[in-house]
């Protein structure tokens, strides 16, 4: 399953057959087993894909640069990991996951459900002290439940999506999380407990310097549930909550992130596209472009 090649595509970001060899991999994680309201997030990186195959501008306005054309950036898909239980699925993307941060590589994972994320998070944990790696979370959830027992009247357990944040916390990780409009009462408890710096979306919202101020480590891991912005933005997703993140402001806020931090590596989850061509696949994958350009804007 591990490392099989993709097809030169000169109209794609995609511009590096072999992973080993590459400066940045998109790491496909096809998975949606424990999604609880909106199905389909397996089908977000084919989705993506398509967008960074055929839509995406190689030219990223804000640092003026063309990261397709100075950087090595391949694809690996894992294939459709659905037939895994969840514990099984964290562990085949650790598996990769480490193979490629062991070799220096930029790792974007890409969703599915934000469950894949358990994968980096606990590879990253025997890695790096996780007291020195904050967990920058976007999203409109804590995802700090203990299991999802509390809804799911066959629950998967402590990996479910609505459980990731939780165990990050549990790992050792700090953690800041935006744009927070829906959590239990337990998670709230969780978060206080635990001392997370949250920042909840409403009518008023925090100024980006106090968001970008609240990190206190160097190394950031950046996670992004694409239901954190606006449904307006991103309204193909699990569990849309109206009223999120603009989309400007949450694109200065991250830009802001990998100027100042050093980022580490990074997911985008949640994308559960309904329609072609997908409004939400399309912002996801200008995020990822994005993001790698922020990254080696300096380099």
């Amino acid at each position: 399953m591990f490392f099989i090649l993709n097809c030169f595509m000169v109209d794609s970001i995609i511009n590096c057959k072999n992973p080993l060899e590459a400066q940045v991999v998109l790491l496909a994680a096809n998975y949606d087993k424990t999604s609880s309201f909106g199905k389909g997030a397996n089908k977000g990186p084919v989705a993506i894909r398509t967008c960074l195959d055929r839509q995406i501008e190689f030219w990223e306005r804000t640092t003026r640069t063309s990261p397709t054309e100075r950087l090595k950036i391949a694809y690996h898909n894992m294939s459709d990991l659905n037939h895994l239980r969840p514990e099984e699925m964290v562990n085949a993307v650790e598996s990769v996951f480490e193979k490629l941060y062991e070799r220096g590589v930029f790792v974007l994972t890409v969703g599915g459900e934000h469950s894949v994320s358990n994968g980096p998070f606990r590879y990253l944990a025997k890695k790096h002290n996780p007291e020195d790696v904050t967990l920058f979370q976007i999203d409109a959830h804590l995802d700090m439940r203990d299991t999802d027992a509390d809804y799911n009247d066959k629950p998967w357990g402590k990996y479910a999506h609505s459980c990731v944040m939780r165990r990050g916390a549990e790992l050792g990780f700090r953690t800041v999380q935006v744009g927070i409009r829906a959590s239990s009462k337990d998670e709230y408890s969780f978060a206080e407990r635990f001392g997370s710096r949250v920042f909840r979306w409403g009518r008023d919202v925090p100024s980006i310097d106090d968001i970008a101020g609240s990190i206190q480590t160097r190394d950031v891991y950046v996670t992004i549930d694409v239901d954190g912005f606006d449904p307006a933005h991103m309204p193909e997703t699990g569990t849309p909550v109206q009223g999120g993140i603009e989309w400007w402001y949450g694109q200065e806020l991250l830009r802001r992130v990998f100027e100042e931090k050093k980022v580490i590596a990074a997911d985008v989850v949640e994308v559960a596209p309904k329609q072609k061509p997908s409004l939400t696949a399309y912002g996801a994958a200008q995020l990822i472009y994005n993001m790698i350009a922020w990254k080696f804007a300096k380099k």
